[in-house]
Order: structure tokens, then C-alpha cells, then sequence
């Protein structure tokens, strides 16, 4: 049994109550009670206000409802402690307290949320490591359900009230709650109840194998995208840390050509985990953010489920990493491999030696250049790493982290193949898509993108200004999430001198924001004044704050980015090759579509092949297609109304797209 409980209690700049960690808002205020067991009594409160990181400090770093609910101001705020310090802070307090023995310290807090979705994610993205007692802790909530038979239990008022107590009389909200809650555990444990089962946090994503016989729960399965294409599974696990992942709970999916596609399914322990893993929807990797959806235990069993035995034993041999090697020698060896990472100054051993390597073959047994090889820790595995582009033989050797669904990928895909009889001889589905993918005949080659769009109508030129007025801006620096709305928001006043169809947002070929847009306003004179008002002022989204650069131009140096320097006179090619005369052109799919007041998309300026020897333009309605952040979109445009603007003015524009 504990010696001391901790009562935490955390509170975000943005939303808090039930939705507290769904926006990545900044901690501002850390409030803990300490509570001695053998002296039953409160022996210490501790507030600390928390300083956000510098660059996500600005004029509004307060949501309304933090100013109201905890008492806090932007100066108080801005003159806070950084969060690493704070924890250190009341680490030093704590120590003393429990005379250096925090092993017998145990942490309480209202629900899952504060550790689980605020502070641990938090502790992650300042890289730094919240002490031990930090990793396991008791749901005031839940205990309190299972001692007392109550229904579920919402808030702190909730328990207070079936306890018949009165709330503490503080104003303040964190302080009046710890206050609560200390009273809530000192009633409970004079009543009789023991906490002895805390909730554990995993720090580290554990390897295991999952066979395609396993029953997997649908309830505990989500589908994760817009990944760097380079993130492993350890890198996925690092963004739902706070939440548990099952062993071997993460697999990387493959595209048709055998690259990793940006989405990852993910297994959590519980269906409560999984909740809280979709309401990490939209939130980032770097400048990334993540798509995170439902999904079924039957797409992870298909992705990471495997049942040959070759891969199962090289499997269940217990390595904590797994590194995959690109460009072996076809008659490398598995000496050579060992040989290859014992050498130089970053040798390393592979766990059990020559058994601890793994080659990809074909379904016809002849080798692909792939394999992959287990370690025994971390730490061996980051100087593997540092091998990358070393040579064996003539040939440089790649390597990349792996995860056990890939290793299962491969050897499902070669088997299947074997079974369909075809013997791997036609090249058809069954050489796997890993397998496929490796062999240097087909390895780089890819459909060109153009030939991938659908027929869409196109944007007439007249669309985009022209001429040598100064009557346009240019903004750079958006945050790639920025849509029109934003810009209007960001512009204040100035936005009612935009003209109609003016706000043109680029993009790039792959359907992913550049973070530019060009604005057509009514005169020069509006121009002149957005450049010199809104330049270097910050655009506040979500919890990003960034400084837009804001540069008056001509309609003229717009068409000269716009069509990659090409006269805009020139006729525009449609993806098919037709040559369009204007206005619209000639319509293979039906008739001429009208002009949609909607936000659409131009795309590459750049010709796809040498034959295109002009830029092409799509368009599609306002809001932009539902594309990843890691894909282009191919569907059909939707069909979607225009937004409502204000009465003084319309604003529509075209979603420009570059190669």
C-alpha cells in the first residue's frame, strides 16, 4: 500500500473538462495535493501556472473558458515555469517528503485524461522524461464505481453528492477539485477500500506476433494516416503515447508497389483506449497531422496476421528491434550480414548470430536484395542503424526500422503465391507486394500521376487575373491546415476588399497545401494596405501560432508563379491531351459544366510528361476533397453547396495545385 497519494490535477489554455487533450493545447496550470496514508491527512498543495514553449506564445494564449474556470491571466501565464521545470520542482518537494523513497509514492487523478492525454503526450513532444511514479496511477472514478456499486461516476461533484458532502467553498476550480478529491480518497479509505490494482502507462511499444487464426476485438482497432512515410512502429507508438498498445499492436501498411503508404493500423489493449486514440484525430507528427478512424479487428489480422512457419520462428525468437536491410548482394549470405554489422567502429551483434537474419525470397526461392535481421535492445539497434549506406561487396546495403506485420506481409504474400500453384513464374499478384517490390527490375518504376486523374471539368483562364496592377497579395508561411476561412479571419477588415472568386490557395501535385495563397483585392490601394498591415502578423490555429509574410504583387507576377512562368494566352491541356479553346474547351464526358462559385484547384505547372507542354486545371467545389496528407485525392469532385459569406461581400476562389 502506498505511503503517499499524489492528487494531480491539470488544466489546458484550450478545452478542458471531458474534452481536455482532444485540441494539443498547452498545459498552463499543474495543481497536486499530497496526502500522507499513515497520518491520513494533507500534508502539502502545490499550484504551479506553466509556461507554454516560446513559439506558441502570442497575444491569446487563453481560451475563454481556462480565464474563466481557473482564474488566470495572459501575464501570469506568460511569466510561468516551463513545464520540465515544474515537474522537477515538485519532484524535489515530493522527495522530501516521502524521504527519497517516491517507490511508495502512488498518483490519483479525476479519469483518465490528465496523464493519459495531456501530461504524458506533453512530456514526449518537451523530450523529457517524467519520473517513474508518473507511470502508473489510480482512476479516482473507477475505484470509487467499484467500491461503493455506483453507477458511473462523471465528476468530482458527482462522487461528493452520492457521498452526501458539501464541495469545497475555494473559487477557484483546480484548487477547489484536489481538495475534493483528497476529502472523496480519505472518506474511501476509512470506509474500508485498499488501492492496490493501479493503471499502468506503457512508455515503450512491446514486439509480439499475431497470428491470422487470432480473434481480434473491432472495438479496439483504429486507422491511422497521413504518417511519414519513415515513421516506425516505435515512432506511431511515440504519438498515442499515454495510451496502451497491444504486443505487436502497430502495422505499417504497404502500397501496391511495397512502400509504406502513410497508414498504419493500430491494436489497443482495451476499447477504452481505442476511444481516446480517436480523439487524437488531426493531431501532429512535426508539421504532419494524423487522420485517426475506426477500423476492424479483420483489417489488422489481414495486415498483420501471418501463419507461416519460417517467419513465426524467426519471430518468436524475443527481438526488441527489428531492422530491414535494402540492396543485399543476390548471394549474400547470413555470415555476411553478421559480418556486416559486427565490423567498424558501430559493430553490433544480431541476437542468436546467423538464426537472427531472415532473407526475402521470391515464391520461386531466387532472392529479392531484402532481409531482415532481430536485436536484442535498443541500443544495438541505433548503431545498426548508423551502418546505413555501408558497403557489402560492390553494393551499398540500406536499412530501415522494421515491425513484425511487415515480416508477416512478406512471408503471407510468397506463400500465398506458392499455394495458387503458379510457382512465382508469370509475376503476377502472388510475388507479394513486399517481394514484388524488391526485385530491381520493378522496384522504381511507377504510374505517372496525370494519367491517374479522373476527366473533372476545368477552370477557364479568365478565373485568374491578369495584368500589371498591384491589385493582389501573396501570403507564405500558412499553416498547411489554413483554409479560406481562415485567411478571412486572419485579414480582419481588409477582407471585405476582396474581389469574387479571389482567394486562390496552392497546392501541391500530391493534393497537400504549400502554405501559400494568392488574393485578388479591389484596387491597389487595398493591396498596399493588407501588405502593410497584416505582414509578419501572427495567424492563431489551433495551437499553432504562425507569422505570415504578406507581399503585394500584380495579377500578372500571380500568373507568372501560378503557370510556371508560361504566358497565360496559351491554350491549357487537359489531362487526356485535348487541347481546350476558350472559354472551356471540348468536353470528351458531356457538355460544358458552368463555372462553380466554389474554391477549386489548378494543378501541375510543371508538364507530367515531355508531350505536355502546358499547365492543367482542375476544379473542385468548396470545401477542398477529403485528401490524406500523405496521398492525392483521385475520386470525383463533390458536389457540395457554397459556404455562407458575410452580406458586404462573396469570397470564392480556385485551389491551385504545383508539381
Amino acid at each position: 500500500m502506498a505511503s503517499h497519494y499524489v492528487i494531480m490535477y491539470t488544466a489546458t489554455a484550450g478545452a478542458n473538462g471531458p474534452l481536455l487533450g482532444t485540441d494539443e493545447e498547452d498545459i498552463v496550470l499543474l495543481q497536486f495535493l499530497v496526502w500522507d496514508a499513515v497520518c491520513r491527512k494533507t500534508v502539502t498543495e502545490q499550484q504551479y501556472i506553466v509556461r507554454p514553449p516560446t513559439e506558441d506564445i502570442n497575444e491569446n494564449v487563453l481560451g475563454e473558458q481556462c480565464r474563466e474556470d481557473f482564474r488566470l491571466t495572459e501575464d501570469q501565464v506568460k511569466n510561468g515555469q516551463p513545464l520540465e521545470n515544474v515537474i522537477d520542482s515538485f519532484d524535489a518537494i515530493l522527495s522530501k517528503i516521502a524521504e527519497s523513497n517516491t517507490s511508495r509514492v502512488a498518483m490519483v487523478t479525476d479519469g483518465q485524461l490528465h496523464l493519459r492525454q495531456v501530461l504524458h503526450p506533453k512530456a514526449l513532444s518537451r523530450n523529457f522524461t517524467l519520473p517513474d511514479y508518473y507511470n502508473s496511477f489510480y482512476d479516482l472514478r473507477k475505484e470509487f464505481k467499484s467500491f461503493y456499486h455506483s453507477e458511473d461516476m462523471a465528476s468530482v461533484p458527482d462522487m461528493l453528492s452520492f457521498l452526501a458532502m458539501e464541495e469545497d467553498s475555494a473559487e477557484e476550480l483546480a484548487t477547489r477539485t484536489v481538495r475534493d478529491m483528497g476529502r472523496i480518497l480519505s472518506r474511501m479509505i476509512a470506509d474500508g477500500h485498499r488501492f492496490v490494482l493501479p493503471e499502468s502507462i506503457m512508455i515503450r511499444l512491446e514486439p509480439g506476433i499475431c497470428s491470422r487464426t487470432e480473434e481480434v476485438d473491432s472495438g479496439c482497432v483504429v486507422r491511422a494516416r497521413g504518417l511519414p512515410w519513415q515513421s516506425s512502429d516505435q515512432d506511431i507508438a511515440k504519438f498515442f503515447r499515454g495510451l496502451n498498445i497491444a504486443k505487436g499492436g502497430v502495422a505499417l501498411c504497404l502500397s501496391p508497389q511495397g512502400r509504406r503508404n502513410g497508414e498504419a493500423l493500430i491494436r489497443f489493449i482495451s476499447p477504452e483506449h481505442r476511444d481516446m486514440a480517436l480523439k487524437r484525430h488531426k493531431h501532429h507528427i512535426g508539421n504532419r497531422y494524423i487522420e485517426v478512424y475506426k477500423a476492424t479487428g479483420e483489417d489488422f489480422i489481414n495486415v498483420a496476421g501471418g501463419n507461416n512457419n519460417e517467419a513465426q520462428t524467426f519471430l518468436s525468437r524475443g527481438g526488441q528491434v527489428i531492422i530491414r536491410m535494402r540492396g543485399l548482394p543476390y548471394d549474400c549470405t547470413p555470415k555476411q550480414v553478421v559480418e556486416f554489422f559486427e565490423s567498424g567502429e558501430n559493430g553490433c551483434q544480431i541476437l542468436d548470430n546467423e538464426d537472427g537474419v531472415l532473407f526475402v525470397r521470391k515464391p520461386d526461392g531466387r532472392a529479392t536484395g531484402d532481409a531482415f535481421v532481430l536485436f536484442g535492445s535498443e541500443e544495438d539497434s541505433t548503431k545498426a542503424l548508423a551502418k546505413h549506406r555501408e558497403i557489402i561487396g560492390s553494393r551499398y546495403i540500406e536499412l530501415f526500422r522494421s515491425t513484425t506485420a511487415e515480416v508477416q506481409q512478406a512471408a503471407m504474400m510468397r506463400q500465398s503465391r506458392v499455394e495458387d500453384g503458379d510457382g512465382g513464374r508469370r509475376g503476377g499478384r502472388g510475388d507479394g507486394v513486399l517481394n514484388r517490390s524488391m526485385d530491381p527490375r520493378t522496384y522504381e518504376q511507377q504510374q505517372p500521376l496525370i494519367a491517374q486523374l479522373p476527366q473533372v471539368p476545368l477552370l477557364p483562364q479568365q478565373i485568374i487575373t491578369s495584368g500589371t496592377r498591384k491589385d493582389c497579395i501573396r501570403l507564405r508561411g500558412l499553416p498547411f491546415e489554413a483554409q479560406v476561412e481562415h485567411i478571412l479571419e486572419f485579414l480582419g477588415e481588409l477582407a471585405k476588399s476582396i474581389v469574387y472568386q479571389g482567394v486562390h490557395m496552392v497546392y501541391n501535385a500530391q493534393g497537400q497545401p504549400s502554405g501559400e495563397a494568392f488574393i485578388q483585392m479591389d484596387s491597389e490601394h487595398s493591396a498596399y494596405l493588407a501588405s502593410q498591415q497584416r505582414h509578419h502578423r501572427y495567424m492563431v490555429f489551433g495551437k499553432k501560432q504562425r507569422y505570415i509574410e504578406v507581399f503585394q504583387c500584380s495579377g500578372e507576377d500571380m500568373n507568372m508563379v501560378l503557370t510556371g512562368g508560361l504566358p497565360a494566352q496559351r491554350p491549357i491541356v487537359s489531362p487526356g491531351g485535348t487541347v481546350l479553346a476558350p472559354p472551356f474547351g471540348a468536353f470528351p464526358l458531356g457538355p460544358a459544366p458552368p463555372v462553380l462559385n466554389a474554391v477549386g484547384a489548378v494543378t501541375p505547372r510543371l508538364p507530367a510528361y515531355p508531350g505536355m507542354a502546358y499547365p492543367t486545371m482542375f476544379y473542385w467545389p468548396y470545401p477542398s476533397p477529403p485528401v490524406s496528407p500523405s496521398s492525392p485525392y483521385y475520386g470525383s469532385p463533390p458536389h457540395m453547396a457554397t459556404p455562407a459569406t458575410p452580406p458586404h461581400h462573396t469570397i470564392t476562389g480556385t485551389r491551385v495545385a504545383f508539381a
